[in-house]
């Protein structure tokens, strides 16, 4: 089928981190699961973790020159205007020869330039916002978008066009599921019989998280609590020397299914993709927000669902003092961590993906 007489295409343009990656990853899988006659194009760049994941996923992917603008003077600002006028010039030229009918922003720096030649070369514009607070890269498109999703209800307030809102979720990739806590256990070593804490820090790892724990681990050992400790690809040197019969210690968990459904609770950021699995699976969670994000977004996020009694938080700069008495106060009542159980449940939007899926489908059939 050709380009021109296949109205099923779609770009995707998203990326820079995880966060802003794997929803619009979770939304192309839908599509191609609902059409697979549909033809999808990412957008991104090819030193970020987008250069590494798509091609492996099969989809069609174009590098970009673009960076993130500082908030602080750096050499690289002086570049930033000729990168983005390179990248909306390249941005154009991959719009012409692909002809999208739909274009998906899922933020990060690369989707601005990407999502405004789509506009300009008539694309209908659905954007994906991952936080409570909209990135600046949302905010900037808001005007040029047809639909508008977002993670939380509380982001309404941010934006100047509510009739473009919906409040869908953050989507989450298909193969996430729970299954067999003492199966799960098993493909760890661990024993079906002991608590077991989950630690995640994510990818490159937390430093202040990663220190917190190790200096718990005495405290972890006398209370006999299990332990699966993602440390992240930068500290795994650090900390592998922990790692014993009861405390396994990664660098990185492939199966996070396994992960989620071996643990009694856990110990994580609060990014938009690690909320929104625990709240599809309802794993209680101790959210401890990242201080070093842009406008304080995980806190945002966390302390929205602190407040609904879904998860329970510390603050970072309180991560030494607090941490023990939190994870010990909650990992041996299963009264609170049915409770927190519950309510992530209640909060969860397993269907995101497949409605920003349906959305896209709809509009490229108009």
């Amino acid at each position: 089928m050709s380009k021109s007489s296949n109205k099923y295409r779609f770009l995707f343009a998203g990326g820079g981190t995880g966060g802003h990656l794997f929803p619009a990853v979770a939304v192309a899988q839908k599509i191609m699961l609902i059409k697979p006659e549909a033809e999808i194009m990412f957008i991104g760049t090819k030193s970020k973790i987008e250069g590494k994941i798509i091609p492996k996923l099969g989809f069609n992917f174009k590098s970009i020159w673009v960076s993130g603008f500082s908030r602080r003077f750096t050499l690289k600002n002086i570049l930033f205007p000729l990168k983005l006028f390179i990248s909306l010039i390249q941005s154009i030229i991959i719009n012409m020869k692909f002809k999208p009918k739909v274009a998906i922003g899922s933020g990060g720096y690369v989707s601005g330039p990407a999502i405004y030649a789509s506009d300009v070369m008539g694309a209908k514009i659905i954007l994906l916002e991952q936080n409570i607070y909209p990135g600046v890269t949302t905010r900037l498109l808001e005007k040029y978008a047809r639909e508008i999703h977002l993670s939380f209800e509380d982001s309404k307030k941010y934006f100047k066009q509510n009739e473009k809102l919906r409040y869908t979720g953050n989507p989450v990739r298909e193969n996430l599921q729970r299954i067999d806590r003492n199966e799960a256990l098993k493909s760890f070593n661990l024993s079906p019989g002991k608590k077991t804490l989950l630690v995640l820090g994510g990818s490159l790892g937390a430093a202040s998280l990663n220190k917190a724990v190790a200096e718990n681990l005495n405290n972890f050992y006398i209370r006999e609590i299990q332990l699966i400790w993602q440390t992240g690809k930068n500290y795994i040197d650090e900390f592998k020397k922990y790692s014993s019969q009861k405390f396994k210690i990664l660098s990185f968990i492939d199966d996070m299914s396994l992960a989620y459904s071996a643990c009694d609770i856990v110990l994580s950021r609060a990014g938009g993709i690690t909320i929104a699995e625990i709240l599809k699976l309802g794993v209680p969670a101790i959210l401890v927000p990242s201080p070093n994000v842009a406008e304080n977004h995980q806190y945002l996020n966390a302390k929205y669902l602190f407040d609904n009694g879904a998860v329970l938080l510390i603050e970072d700069s309180k991560l030494n003092s607090e941490l023990w008495n939190v994870i010990k106060s909650s990992i041996f009542d299963d009264n609170k961590l049915d409770e927190l159980r519950s309510k992530a449940l209640t909060m969860a939007k397993p269907e995101a993906a497949s409605i920003v899926a349906e959305s896209a489908i709809k509009l490229a059939e108009e």
